[in-house]
């Protein structure tokens, strides 16, 4: 763990962060400074040889200028005070300063003699870096202050922006910590377009789908269990009269317990399927499907499960209707959940009509009815589990809520749509698409492929659908 992740806030890092910035950028700006003047000192190491020299010139008493040494020129013959260094330009007169040989020099006219001569200071030309290094030297106590102050001024301006730039995190920290006690209520406000800014608006997305889905958690267990407590009270009434003696194990009561038993175990089922379909437990056996046979079939059986309908049921499918390609079980499941609610609502004397069209790379199913209808109101609900258009109709007749529920699974798992569209009073009409099917029994090309080919309900829940897919439930 590095210096910075132990400290135990982000304005706390931020800050540390910033205050390391600033202090690298004045050490560097010092730095180049000192490389940009270093030479530039030299003008004044001139001077100061200049003085010397005119000091020295002047007087027998030698004079320590530490690493600079003299040179007095008299009649042509050169003699040294202090180290030999390399010999400047000769001068006639005059005073002269400058670089030249490797060594800095400052030339008077001879006094002490007050003959002809000049005198020199000399002192060997320092280095790059030795010049450079003098600025910092010279000046340090000048570039500490700056550069505490700098420091100082940049961590308070770092704490003053950092609070108003981690507050969405702050509140993001608070909002999850009512989430562990199931508060998804909470969201974060925020008018950044940052980093912080799309994680807040992220977090708020995840927390209205959490609570959502929490909210849909309750409805279901209150509907599931108020679903399983209808045939349990039925069963265990009709076993305590028995026990007690009030009825008689006749064929009638023993046929009432059995319905309600087999309504229980079909409750069951169905919760069972929808939750291995929405998973991606079940694996989709897809294979072409002809369309018209196998609306056929579900006709004729539908007619069959519910004779005592007094409803017209029929199809209008065009004779070059090309194949899906379907796992042919789901799609009779589909099939039937439609048309058994469609028979199940519409009124005596009433018409249900399967149709269908072929459009680019798919093939659209359509069942429609001459029921009630449904309100717009109510549409964007109906393929939730155990919800009702009408509250107050009874389910006695078998149906169990879900098989809407199931069907949109079953098409969202091809890779398909599934909506309904109505009008009260006019009736109602369900569609869904399937993929057409290849002359090599694969999918057309253009249509829908869900990926992976086991359809996984966590991708394509709530989407996929339209969200007037629907109508009633079983």
């Amino acid at each position: 763990m590095t210096l910075l992740q132990r400290l135990p806030t982000i304005r706390a890092k931020l800050g540390s962060v910033i205050v390391f910035a600033v202090g690298l950028t004045v050490a560097l700006v010092y730095f180049i400074l000192a490389l940009a003047l270093g030479t530039s000192l030299r003008n004044a190491d001139l001077v100061d040889l200049l003085q010397l020299a005119q000091q020295q010139s002047r007087t027998d008493v030698f004079i320590d200028g530490g690493k600079t040494s003299f040179l007095s020129i008299e009649d042509g013959a050169a003699t040294w005070l202090g180290p030999r260094l390399s010999e400047p330009p000769r001068f006639g007169g005059g005073v002269h300063v400058g670089v030249a040989n490797g060594v800095e020099y400052a030339a008077v006219p001879l006094r002490q003699t007050g003959g002809p001569g000049m005198f020199y200071a000399v002192r060997a030309v320092p280095g790059f870096w030795v010049s450079s290094m003098r600025f910092l030297t010279e000046f340090w106590s000048q570039l500490l202050v700056a550069g505490a102050v700098a420091a100082v001024v940049a961590l308070a301006i770092a704490r003053w922006l950092a609070r108003g730039m981690t507050q969405p995190l702050r509140d993001m920290a608070e909002a999850a910590r009512r989430m562990e006690t199931g508060d998804y209520t909470r969201r974060v406000v925020t008018d950044s377009r940052d980093e912080v800014g799309r994680l807040a608006d992220a977090f708020n997305r995840m927390s209205a789908e959490l609570d959502g889905l929490e909210m849909l958690r309750r409805e279901l267990v209150a509907n599931v269990s108020h679903e399983l407590k209808t045939p349990i009270s039925a069963l265990r009434a009709h076993l305590e009269n028995l026990l007690d003696g009030v009825e008689e194990p006749n064929p009638e009561t023993l046929q009432v317990m059995l319905v309600q038993s087999e309504r229980l175990g079909r409750l069951v089922d169905q919760l069972l399927d929808l939750s291995k379909l929405e998973s991606g437990d079940v694996p989709l056996e897809r294979e072409p499907v002809e369309v018209a046979p196998l609306v056929a079939q579900v006709l004729s059986e539908i007619q069959v499960a519910r004779p005592e309908a007094e409803v017209s049921v029929s199809d209008e499918l065009p004779v070059d209707l090309p194949a899906v390609f379907a796992d042919r079980e789901r799609v009779h499941q589909v099939l039937f959940n439609l048309l058994d609610n469609a028979v199940r609502l519409t009124p005596s004397g009433g018409r249900v009509t399967v149709t269908a069209s072929r459009h680019i790379g798919s093939v659209d199913v359509a069942v429609a009815d001459t029921g009630p209808g449904i309100s717009a109101e109510d549409l964007p609900r109906v393929f939730e589990r155990f919800f009702r258009v009408d509250a107050s109709r009874s389910r006695d007749d078998g149906g169990t809520g879900i098989g809407l529920a199931i069907a949109r699974s079953v098409v969202e798992a091809h890779g398909g749509r599934i909506w309904a569209e109505s009008e009260p009073g006019k009736g109602s009409t369900f569609t869904f698409e399937l993929p057409v099917a290849s002359a090599e029994g694969e999918p057309a090309s253009g249509a829908r492929m869900p990926e992976p080919s086991v359809w996984s309900g966590r991708e394509h829940a709530g989407g996929g659908s339209r969200t007037r897919e629907t109508r009633r439930v079983e």
